[in-house]
């Protein structure tokens, strides 16, 4: 096992000897993880099969009355592995928050999305701790896993919790935070192999934490307090945020000069030190990426700071799909046709490759902006085959995805990639379509024959 060092110089195994002494009594052997989303479900799955007696918490009836069935809400989840665990008495979901009073730990993977105004929507993780507070029990923990700012878990949350608890943090029940770093479609990732990053209220909190995750996870990496856990976390994601909208401002600075910004990737990856490769797109999707870096915007004009750079970088990507439609109407002007009143077929509805996760997707940004713009835009995504209700786009709810045949993908004007899925042919939508404009470089070494591909 890797050994880590806090900022106070203890090291992993000193922490975990403090855990058993704490933990002689309670083992962790019942867990309580309250949101079975793309976070919560896969965290809670891990630990039953660790042999911890796992409770799923969600408010929406239709996840937990699916769970106990033994069926997956979630593509890259399959149902064998939940039915397998319900047979062995392992994991169970509910409703009810009152169960809270049988775990040993609860573990939090609700929502922290971001307002109108980029300001941070802390609300469910707020009304998560009001709800859970009143079932808290002398030596309890409760860990946060939701990305957020620093200050949430020690400041805003224990208070909501040692208000509703009538305890106190450290004290009465133990307090912590471990981002999640979840990778959907990933199959390297895993709770049970990604290093795990913990920071507590107290140092007994830290080692309660430890103990827990150790169950799961073969890393489990110890720093000095939450709002280090809550920092790295959103360094992980500024550091992905900055650097893809880097590449996305030179691949429009070098369309103007006829390079190809997917070439000059390749070439410089050549170089075995000092460069670590992003890639271009049609704009940032996902939970995280897109949010995560408004939440130290947010929370640093607190302390009059500004964060120029994080906030252009976050300008640059949010302009990305613009950039697409105007490329659209673009290559339909080469064949003297206006985007309105013209279909468009876009690719790929999924905010990434593989998934069925289509949270905050630069798609629905395109769809939006070419139907503002009159175009009859359809989407295929065979991950997604019906688009559900969301927050955002409601107004696409209900719509289907188009079949991936000849006959109908042949009859759009231009046809836009926005998510390359290892399933499709794209040597089919070569043979197939008219025109491509393609945003993730799918079109790459398939044979034209015809087809005209514009890179966006």
């Amino acid at each position: 096992m890797k050994r880590y060092r806090m900022q106070s110089t203890m090291d992993i195994t000193e922490a975990e000897t403090q855990a058993q002494k704490t933990e002689a009594p309670r083992q962790f052997e019942e867990v309580s993880v309250v949101g079975m989303g793309y976070v919560g479900l896969p965290l809670a799955l891990r630990f039953a099969e660790a042999g911890v007696k796992v409770t799923g918490i969600d408010i929406d009836t239709r996840k937990v009355d699916g769970l106990n069935s033994g069926r997956s809400h979630i593509g890259h989840i399959d149902s064998e592995r939940i039915m397998s665990l319900r047979k062995k008495g392992l994991f169970g979901a509910s409703s009810e928050f009152s169960l809270v009073a049988d775990a040993d730990a609860v573990i939090m993977c609700v929502p922290t999305p971001l307002g109108r105004n980029r300001d941070p929507d802390i609300s469910y993780v707020l009304e998560t701790g009001r709800s859970i507070a009143p079932y808290l029990r002398d030596g309890s923990l409760v860990v946060l896993e939701s990305t957020t700012f620093p200050g949430t878990t020690d400041e805003l949350l224990r208070e909501v919790l040692e208000y509703g608890s009538k305890m106190i943090a450290g004290d009465g029940f133990h307090l912590a935070y471990s981002p999640e770093r979840e990778d959907p479609g990933n199959p390297a990732s895993c709770v049970s192999t990604v290093p795990k990053l913990v920071g507590g209220y107290t140092k007994a909190c830290l080692y309660k934490a430890i103990a827990l995750y150790r169950k799961a996870a073969s890393d489990v990496v110890p720093v000095s307090s939450c709002r280090v856990a809550e920092a790295a976390k959103l360094l992980e994601n500024i550091f992905r945020s900055v650097n893809i909208a880097l590449v996305n401002e030179l691949k429009i600075v070098y369309e103007a000069m006829g390079i190809d910004i997917w070439e000059v990737i390749d070439a410089a990856g050549t170089k075995p030190f000092g460069f670590m490769p992003f890639y271009p797109g049609p704009g940032l999707g996902g939970h995280c990426i897109p949010i995560d870096p408004f939440y130290l915007t947010w929370k640093a004009h607190e302390f009059g700071s500004s964060t120029r750079f994080i906030e252009l970088a976050g300008e640059i990507n949010t302009a990305m799909p613009t950039h697409v439609v105007k490329k659209v109407g673009e290559a339909l002007n080469e064949i003297h046709r206006p985007l309105m009143d013209s279909s468009v077929l876009v690719v790929g509805l999924a905010y990434k490759p593989n998934v069925d996760d289509e949270r905050e997707s630069p798609s629905y940004r395109i769809m939006d902006q070419l139907k503002a713009n009159g175009a009859r835009v359809s989407y295929y995504d065979p991950y997604i085959p019906e688009i559900g209700m969301t927050r955002e786009h409601s107004q696409w709810a209900g719509q289907k995805s188009v079949q991936w045949k000849e006959v109908v993908v042949s009859a759009f004007d231009v046809v836009v990639i926005a998510t390359a899925h290892d399933c499709i042919d794209f040597q089919e939508l070569a043979d197939w379509a008219q025109c491509v404009v393609d945003t993730r470089n799918a079109m790459a070494g398939v044979e034209l024959n015809g087809c005209r591909v514009i890179k966006a």
